[in-house]
């Protein structure tokens, strides 16, 4: 087996699992532009102890290029978990991550999520030099 035969993917707009990535369609070389990557947005996703979503990881495929380039990884560990019990506790993340990148060529934006229950997910988004 290999990893990407486990890794599932769909439209997030009709699937919770599926990280959304908004970025812009077109930016320009070397410039910062931003990037949110989140999962639950149409959708929203439990955040328990029992049931969350444990890290995003982004990457960037430049075009023609062979490889993947990890711009980022994104944990989320708060779920309500406390001494008193699962679901009590304070804190709940939600997952979603907002940064800024450069990048000299054109490509493919590429978010991977891990569900605790619902193994991977990932999603692409293609950002076209302008």
């Amino acid at each position: 087996m290999k990893l990407g035969d486990a890794i599932q993917s769909a439209d997030w707009k009709n699937e919770k699992h599926v990280p959304a990535i908004e970025a812009p369609d077109v930016v320009t070389a070397g410039v910062p532009f931003t990037v949110t990557v989140s999962v639950g947005k149409e959708i929203p996703h439990p955040n328990t102890t029992a049931h969350h979503i444990a890290w995003i990881d982004v990457f960037f495929k430049p075009e023609g290029d062979k490889f993947l380039y990890q711009v980022g990884h994104f944990d989320f560990t708060g779920h309500g978990a406390s001494v008193k019990g699962a679901d009590t506790g304070p804190v709940h993340t939600h997952p979603s991550a907002t940064f800024s990148m450069t990048v000299d060529s054109a490509g493919t934006l590429v978010a991977v999520e891990q569900c605790n229950i619902h193994g991977l997910w990932e999603s692409s988004k293609e950002v076209k030099i302008g």
